[in-house]
C-alpha cells in the first residue's frame, strides 16, 4: 500500500528509500527517532561541504534579511551573483572566465547546447554513449542511455555518439560538429575514467575541425576528486564548463562557464538568447559562494585522494566485490548482480548508512561521501558497507 505520504507528491520510483529525515549535520542526516545516519553519497553529490555548514546558514541568512528574488537574470546588479562568478572564475583557467547561472545541472547543458549552436552556426551535437547529461528534452537528447529515453522520443536531432577511450571513434566529430559533450568521469555509467591519450586526442579533433569542447562536471566539480575540477587531473581544458550539484553549498544552482567573448553571443542575434527569471537567484548565489569559501578554508580538497585510498584499501578483496573505480571520492563498485545492488543497499540501510544505485550501472552501486568524511568515519562506514556484503552472500 503506498505511502501516504506520497499522495499529494509526485513518485519517481515504485519504491523510495523512504527515510524520514528531520535534520542533518555533518555526514548524518537524523531520523524522527534522532537516530543518525551515514550520508554516503551526499544527497547525489551535492553535499560536498557536509550538510548544514553554519557558515553556508549563516551566508543565507544574511542575504534572505536584505532580498530575495527581485528581478529576471542579468538586468540588475547584485553583489551575491556578482562574488561567486568571481570567486568560481579566479578557480579556473583564465579561458573559463564568465558565467551563467542556472537553477540546475541540466539547465546549464541546456544553456551550453544553445550557445555552441550559436557559436559555430552548427546543429550536430556528439556525445559519450553510456553519457547522462539530465533529464529535460535536450540534455536528454544527448544522454546515453536509451532505456531512459525511449519513451520520450522524439528527441532533438543531429545527435550522435562515440565510446569514451576509443580514439577510432573521434573521426566522427567533423567540420559539421558544433560541439562535443562529455562527463569529463561518466558518472551514471558508472564512474568511467578517460584516458590521458583519448583526452587529450579528443581536445586536439575539436580544435582542429572547429566543434566546441563541453565538459560537464556536475557531479564531478567543486573537488569531489580531488581537484577542485575534475579537468585538473588531465590537464585538457574545456571550451565550456557545466557545473551544478555542489556548487550551491545544498541550494539549487547551476552554472554555464566559458570565456566572456563566447558568452557574448547570447546579447545579440537575438538580444536576450538565453533568459532564466530564477538563474543566478542571490540566495543560492550567496550560499554557493559560502560554500567555495569553505572548502578554500579547509584542507578537504588536499585530503581527498588520502581517504578514497583508505576506503579502497578497506573494501577492496571482498568476495562479493568484482571491481572499485574511483577517481577521488566519487567510487562505483561493482556486484555480480542487480539483485544484488538492491539487497544490499537495503542491508546497508538497516545498520543506518546510506549508499545509491546508478541508472546506467545496474550491477553497480555509488559512493560519493562528503568531503568533510574524517578517516575514522570512513574505516566506520567501510565496516557498515563489509558487513552488510556479508549479511548478502
Amino acid at each position: 500500500m503506498e505511502n501516504a505520504y506520497w499522495k499529494n507528491l509526485a513518485l519517481t520510483a515504485p519504491e523510495p528509500t523512504g527515510l524520514k529525515v528531520t535534520r542533518a549535520k555533518g555526514i548524518y542526516l537524523y531520523n524522527e527517532e534522532e537516530e543518525p545516519f551515514m550520508d554516503l553519497i551526499s544527497g547525489v553529490g551535492v553535499n560536498n561541504i557536509g550538510h548544514s555548514d553554519a557558515r553556508v546558514i549563516q551566508a543565507i541568512q544574511e542575504q534572505a534579511a536584505k532580498y530575495l528574488h527581485v528581478m529576471v537574470y542579468g538586468e540588475y546588479e547584485q553583489e551575491s551573483p556578482k562574488a561567486l562568478a568571481e570567486n568560481l572564475c579566479s578557480l579556473l583557467p583564465q579561458e573559463l572566465n564568465n558565467c551563467y547561472f542556472t537553477n540546475s545541472g541540466t539547465e546549464a547543458i541546456e544553456a551550453a547546447m544553445k550557445l555552441a549552436k550559436r557559436l559555430t552556426g552548427r546543429y550536430e551535437i556528439i556525445a559519450l554513449d553510456k553519457s547522462y547529461h539530465g533529464n529535460t528534452q535536450g540534455s536528454m537528447s544527448i544522454s546515453g542511455n536509451e532505456l531512459k529515453k525511449n519513451s520520450f522520443r522524439p528527441l532533438i536531432p543531429g545527435t550522435r555518439f562515440i565510446r569514451q577511450n576509443h580514439i577510432e571513434d573521434l573521426d566522427q566529430i567533423t567540420a559539421q560538429t558544433a560541439a562535443v559533450f562529455i562527463e569529463t568521469i561518466q558518472g551514471d555509467a558508472g564512474v568511467r575514467i578517460p584516458t590521458q591519450q583519448w583526452l587529450e586526442a579528443l581536445r586536439a579533433r575539436c580544435s582542429e575541425t572547429g566543434a566546441l569542447l563541453v565538459m560537464d562536471e556536475i557531479q564531478t566539480g567543486i573537488g569531489r576528486t580531488g581537484k577542485w575540477f575534475a579537468f585538473e587531473h588531465w590537464g585538457v581544458v574545456p571550451d565550456m564548463l557545466t557545473l551544478g550539484k555542489a556548487l550551491g553549498g545544498g541550494i539549487p544552482i547551476g552554472a554555464l562557464v566559458t570565456s566572456k567573448e563566447n558568452m557574448r553571443a547570447f546579447t545579440s542575434n537575438p538580444m536576450l538568447g538565453h533568459i532564466t527569471t530564477f538563474g543566478g537567484h542571490p540566495l543560492a548565489c550567496a550560499a554557493g559562494n559560502a560554500a567555495l569559501e569553505i572548502l578554500k578554508q579547509e584542507t578537504w580538497i588536499e585530503e581527498v585522494q588520502t581517504k578514497a585510498d583508505l576506503l579502497f584499501q578497506l573494501l577492496n578483496g571482498h568476495p562479493l566485490v568484482k571491481a572499485i573505480r574511483y577517481q577521488g571520492l566519487f567510487f562505483a563498485i561493482d556486484l555480480e548482480t542487480p539483485d544484488q545492488v538492491s539487497s544490499f543497499l537495503n542491508e546497508l540501510k538497516s545498520r543506518k548508512a546510506l549508499a545509491f544505485r546508478f541508472l546506467s550501472a545496474p550491477f553497480s552501486f555509488r559512493l560519493a561521501p562528503p568531503l568533510c568524511i574524517t578517516e575514522e568515519e570512513i574505516k566506520e562506514a567501510a565496516q557498515r558497507i563489509l558487513d552488510s556484503l556479508d549479511a548478502i552472500a
